[in-house]
């Protein structure tokens, strides 16, 4: 089994993202639903088997509760992460933000 985790930065303040919502899905099943806190960080997920999985970022929702104007349809709504975990250890998938772009990797 394996554990996840990851962190949220708006790269446009320069601050964690609190209050990101973050679904962690696998096939169509949902396995966690969670808002970020205060420091941008969603710990909160179960114990996970190898396979592949997604992480889905509700960013408009959150620019939007920060006042940030976006358009209609905003450029990014849900940014989604698929990934694949192996049958040990830790990922953490940091997500760095902007309303018009993003960037992940593989953490530690």
């Amino acid at each position: 089994m394996s554990s996840l985790s990851t962190h949220v930065l708006d790269t446009a303040s320069g601050k964690p993202a609190a209050g990101v919502r973050v679904v962690l899905r696998q096939g169509g099943s949902v396995l966690a639903d969670g808002l970020t806190d205060a420091d941008g960080r969603l710990r909160a997920f179960p114990e996970l088997a190898a396979g592949r999985y997604a992480l889905a970022f509700h960013v408009a929702d959150y620019f939007r509760k920060a006042g940030v104007v976006l358009s209609d349809p905003p450029f990014l709504d849900v940014v989604t992460v698929d990934f694949g975990l192996g049958a040990s250890g830790h990922m953490h998938v940091p997500l760095l933000i902007a309303p018009y772009g993003y960037s992940t990797y593989r953490g530690s």
